[in-house]
């Protein structure tokens, strides 16, 4: 497997160009199951998670052609109809959120078979919401030896459904399943991400009507189809964080572009509390740093507009450098602090507590050998190494390539020192 090399104490120079985010692509690749006409999706981002969500796409009958337009790589899907109602496990293993083709494949069909998403135990990062949701409007659900069978032979009916919780993935697999429901669903203590307002423009687009999608109820009114349409994906809100704080990390100046700077508000006012510069611009942000030593801040992550989870690991990165004790709260994920050993064997000084890191700032980072563990993880890996003194070398970078576009390329062109190795093929320890 592919590795990465860091050679640390680069300051950053230049621009980074944000592509379109993944976690919105992937939910709009699944609304293609909803119509037999053409989705075109623009500024569509080239990564793992969109390449394992085709593959799946092809199998139920979608027809998909890559090509670069005028608004850069755009994916063109077409399901003329759908061949199988069935989603197996070694394609539903390889991302989560490939479960989500259960609400359109139920919607369009009236049945389907799709496997528990991979490593999942119903209660944790619980898909019991999806499908309680999905009973909810009128589909039959049972669960046999790790599968979703569901049944919705007259259609579904629109309902009113309160999330115990916030759940982004569980707002917008309804709203996939109820644009074609018979009446209105109304959603409520709905996920507010901007990814689910770019879903609700382009199921608009398509013919749909909900409303409401970014604040906490969102209502939906069930039509009978829906036709093609042309969506442009949103710039991805982890990776301009994530380019951010690397920037701040190393030092230098970087301007992001083909942003939003709004969707980062609050990481970017911590990021000044840190004493970072942060200048706004109408297509994105400059990121500053003088080589100053950082401030110690304390974040807690919450659903959005809150501090996001996904930025969370990075954001500790920055803090090892950090003068005083930063407190860290994870109040999404349980057991996301798995990059904080890993940050330790750079020098970093972390005492985990149950949902609880307390970061010690230390003076310099140390190259090192270390894991990725998991997509964020594995970035703030590679944010630390930027500041280490020496080579840090990153293994299992599958996670890597699975959320970020030519990182390698982006960070090597403001002066960053980092090359892929590349693998032979034999399993890391």
């Amino acid at each position: 497997m592919d590795r990465i090399a860091i050679t640390g104490g680069a300051r950053l120079e230049g621009e980074i160009v944000i592509s379109g985010a993944k976690n919105s692509a992937i939910k709009l690749m699944a609304a293609s199951l909803l119509t037999d006409q053409p989705l075109r999706l623009t500024n569509m981002p080239r990564l793992a998670d969109t390449r394992f969500l085709g593959q799946l796409l092809r199998r139920l009958g979608t027809d998909i052609v890559e090509q670069d337009g005028d608004d850069g790589a755009e994916t063109i899907l077409h399901t003329r109809e759908i061949v199988s109602a069935f989603a197996p496990y070694e394609l539903v293993r390889q991302m989560r959120a490939s479960f989500n083709v259960l609400g359109p494949l139920i919607a369009r069909t009236g049945h389907a078979k799709v496997s528990l998403p991979g490593g999942c135990t119903i209660g944790a990062r619980p898909v019991d919401l999806h499908l309680e949701a999905l009973r909810a409007l009128g589909a039959s659900i049972d669960l046999h030896e790790g599968y979703v069978y569901a049944q919705a032979p007259r259609g579904l009916v629109g309902a009113e459904i309160e999330f115990p919780f916030v759940s982004v993935g569980a707002t917008e697999h309804v709203m996939l399943a109820a644009v074609l429901a018979k009446g209105e669903t109304v959603l409520k203590n709905a996920a507010r991400e901007p990814e689910l307002g770019d879903l609700a423009e382009c199921l608009n687009k398509m013919g749909a009507q909900v409303s409401g999608a970014g604040t906490s109820t969102i209502r939906i009114q069930g039509v009978d189809h829906l036709n093609g349409a042309t969506h442009s994906v949103i710039p991805d809100r982890i990776e301009t964080g994530t380019f951010a704080l690397a920037a701040a990390m190393a030092g230098g100046e970087v301007r992001l572009t083909k942003t939003r700077s709004d969707f980062v508000d609050t990481l970017l006012d911590k990021m000044v509390e840190a004493g970072v510069e942060v200048i706004r611009h109408n297509d994105g942000m400059t990121i500053k740093r003088n080589g100053a030593r950082l401030k110690a801040v304390e974040i807690e992550t919450d659903p959005y507009p809150g501090f996001a989870t996904d930025l969370q690991a990075q954001f500790m990165a920055l803090m090892t450098l950090a003068d005083g004790e930063s407190v860290i709260k994870e109040t999404i994920f349980e057991n996301r602090f798995m990059h904080a050993p890993e940050l330790a064997r750079l020098g970093a000084d972390i005492l985990v507590s149950g949902g609880e890191a307390r970061v010690r700032g230390v003076e310099t980072l140390e190259g090192a050998q270390v894991m990725a563990t998991d997509l964020r993880a594995s970035v703030s890996l590679v944010i630390a190494a930027l500041a280490a003194r020496g080579e840090t070398v990153v293994s299992r970078v599958y996670h890597l390539d699975r959320g970020f576009e030519r990182l390698e390329e982006k960070l090597s062109a403001c002066g960053a020192n980092v090359r892929r190795i590349a693998g032979t093929g034999e399993p890391e320890d």
